[in-house]
């Protein structure tokens, strides 16, 4: 069994979807992307007698900007019955999910600066109730102060929901 499958066990078809990376997320990747096309465009400009060479330089970097669009596209937050968690990955032997259970959840937070307050995307953090690691830490998640939220809201209806059952 692979960590994957591993992963997934105690995961339930009641999942709830809080949040992915925003857009703002892929500014880098095309900011690279716009830096290769004009230094290829340019290149090609002043050598256009060596245009395989340079096409051919360019694929592995453009692989690697589809691969980090694709890495980007994978991140999801979720939680379910278990706990919250984090699913990240493109290739097999990188995919995994890594969270934290509710039991051990001591508070889900957002970073709140001016630039994540105009753009909508926040950095979460999930904190370990006893050693107060941050278990999760998720950067330009779109609506991530609502996530944040809806996270402390589900841990406190399951707390009073286990509190009512310790009193009965």
């Amino acid at each position: 069994m692979d960590q994957t499958e591993d992963n997934f066990i105690g995961i339930s078809d009641s999942v709830v979807h809080l949040s992915r990376k925003a857009w703002t997320a892929y500014l880098g990747v095309a900011i690279r992307g716009l830096v290769l096309i004009v230094g290829a465009s340019a290149a090609l400009y002043w050598q256009p007698n060596y245009w395989q060479i340079i096409l051919l330089l360019m694929v592995i970097p453009l692989a690697l900007l589809a691969y980090q669009v694709l890495l980007l596209r994978s991140y999801r937050l979720y939680y379910d019955e278990v706990g919250v968690w984090i699913y990240s990955g493109v290739l097999p032997w990188k995919r995994g999910v890594s969270g934290v259970k509710w039991r051990d959840l001591d508070e889900a937070i957002f970073v709140n600066s001016f630039l994540s307050w105009v753009t909508g995307a926040y950095t979460i953090q999930l904190r370990h109730r006893f050693t107060k690691v941050i278990e999760i830490t998720a950067a330009n998640m779109a609506q991530g102060k609502q996530a944040a939220m809806t996270v402390n809201q589900q841990q406190r209806r399951l707390l009073g929901s286990a509190e009512a059952v310790n009193i009965s």
